[in-house]
């Protein structure tokens, strides 16, 4: 039997910095319904893709909980055949938690509660849409620069908007914007991205006036505002004039907030003690630029989102982060928030060179059996077969094996038994790789034959076969959490909601206690002194 340990232990763990990873090990949609402040979505079934990278130490100590599904026994197995070996449930599940701290909706929260008392201990000036529109309407020198990630700006934006990525707000900000008269306006979804990246520039001291887009895309929409889609204009990278004024900025404000530094020598020692400190090494550049060169071992975090989305990289809350970047002033900027959400964090020095053959620990790792594979000829020449599916039900939506089911991976022991028939049951996911990792749980459930597709439903489309639409849902599809702030087809209510549930966020960090997060003042003069 696992080991457990009580809520307020873990509490303690994050009270007191030291590590631990939190796992709800349900599916996405109840953990965004309900969780606590640092707990990771960990679903059940895809433990052996999804936990490695988010803890790469295979001592750290983990703790999983569920909500009374009785996933956690199951889940703690799993985490164990991978190689870990502090693994604890959770005494009283999530119900026993919430009896000694604040559960959250949402995902992401601790970046998007952080957001919130960013504003309300820095007073980040804010416009609403109509005032925004306004100003976009009667001045010409007005910049606006959407923080979110490309794909999200090419989805929808608002007018004159042009795509700069949180990270890269400061970094390309004197390409975008040469005058120190123009007016800045710093657009997301909703308010996080809006509200820090407006708060980078001005805690680097620029001279614009920048203001956030009060409530962002969702802000604009509730005023009956139209927005536009599928633009592509970004602002370029800098010139080397504009990199290294943007550079003078970061350095004056990273040195304010505390960031500290460390060079080839001792990243070599950070990683020799990787047996016993988790650490993470992450570039924080733009995706294209790490997609063409990166150093081994450095996994590529975007800067603006992974202070957005740091539970989406980082799983060991107490953990030790390393930021890359060549310019000096993404890492730099990156660390700053970092730091002030309670992370040990260290930015590599840009004139370093990251040295070759690092210590690398062993990490966990997971291997399909060839046991109950087939190939899509096999699949073809199947009689009787039944094919169930374990893809995000988005995915499924969109195109799946004709006759296929949709299954929820962590009820997929309770939903096969509903199969009617005795042919045997055939397992794919987008690339297979979740089918094959649930194979095993599949045939504890049911005596028929349980097979996986190598390739999943990939191999499917690339050998040149169709696709149907038409759903059979085997599980509800409570798989995936619909964010009210992406997207063109959401609900008044719920984007209304949501903005609703972000304002009342600071309130549960006061009452929850555990966050450990300092928001740091601008103690150095007047805005634009770089002394």
């Amino acid at each position: 039997m696992a080991k457990s340990i009580t809520a307020r232990e873990l509490r303690q763990h994050w009270v007191n910095h030291h590590e631990i990873a939190l796992l709800d090990v349900r599916e996405e949609g109840p953990y965004s319904e309900s969780h606590p402040l640092f707990a990771l979505s960990v679903p059940v079934s895809e433990i052996e893709k999804k936990l490695p990278p988010l803890v790469p130490r295979l001592s750290a100590p983990i703790v999983v909980y569920d909500d009374g599904e009785g996933y956690a026994d199951r889940a703690t197995a799993r985490i164990l055949a991978l190689g870990y070996r502090d693994v604890a449930v959770l005494e009283g599940g999530l119900s026993g938690y919430a009896l000694v701290g604040e559960v959250y909706r949402d995902v992401n929260v601790p970046s998007k509660a952080f957001g919130e008392l960013v504003e309300s201990i820095n007073h980040t000036p804010s416009l609403s849409a109509r005032d925004v529109k306004d100003i976009l309407e009667s001045e010409a020198d007005v910049v606006v620069l959407d923080a979110r990630r490309f794909v999200e700006y090419n989805t929808m934006s608002i007018p004159r908007g042009r795509s700069c990525p949180g990270g890269e707000l400061l970094y390309r900000f004197f390409e975008a914007v040469p005058s120190p008269e123009t007016t800045v306006v710093v657009n997301c979804a909703g308010r996080t991205r809006s509200i820090v990246g407006t708060q980078s520039l001005i805690n680097s001291g620029i001279p614009n006036k920048v203001v956030a887009l009060r409530n962002g895309t969702i802000g604009w929409t509730l005023e009956g505002l139209e927005l536009e889609t599928k633009k592509t204009e970004r602002v370029p990278s800098p010139s080397v004039d504009a990199s290294q004024r943007a550079r003078q900025y970061a350095e004056s404000w990273a040195n304010h907030v505390g960031v500290s530094f460390i060079n080839g020598d001792e990243l070599t020692r950070f990683t020799a003690e990787s047996e016993d400190r988790t650490l993470y090494l992450l570039d924080v550049r733009d995706p294209e630029e790490y997609a063409l060169g990166h150093p081994a071992g450095f996994f590529n975090a975007p800067g603006g989102q992974l202070v957005q989305a740091t539970d989406e990289w980082v799983g060991v809350r107490g953990a030790r982060i390393v930021l890359y970047d060549t310019d000096g002033v993404r890492a730099r900027m990156t660390a700053s928030w970092l730091v002030q959400l309670g992370w040990d964090v260290y930015a590599f020095e840009e004139q370093s060179q990251v040295p070759d053959g690092l210590p690398w620990p062993k990490t966990a790792s997971w291997n399909a059996s060839n046991e109950g594979v087939i190939t899509i000829n096999d699949l073809q020449n199947l009689a009787g077969a039944t094919v169930v599916d374990l893809a995000r039900s988005p995915s499924y939506r969109k195109g799946h094996i004709p006759g296929a089911w949709f299954a929820s991976g962590p009820e997929l022991t309770r939903d096969l038994r509903a199969i009617n028939g005795d042919g045997p049951i055939v397992l794919t996911s987008d690339d297979g790789d979740v089918a094959a990792m649930n194979i095993d749980d599949a045939r504890k459930s049911v005596s028929r034959d349980i097979l996986y597709l190598a390739g999943g439903t990939s191999a499917w489309v690339a050998a040149g076969h169709p696709l149907e639409t038409e759903s059979r849902w085997l599980s509800r599809p409570i798989d995936v959490y619909k964010r009210p702030y992406e997207g063109t087809s959401n609900a008044r209510k719920d984007m209304q909601g949501y903005l609703d549930w972000e304002y009342g966020l600071v309130a549960q960090l006061a009452n929850d206690g555990v966050a450990c997060f300092h928001v740091v003042r601008d103690t150095r003069g007047e805005v634009g002194n770089l002394s």
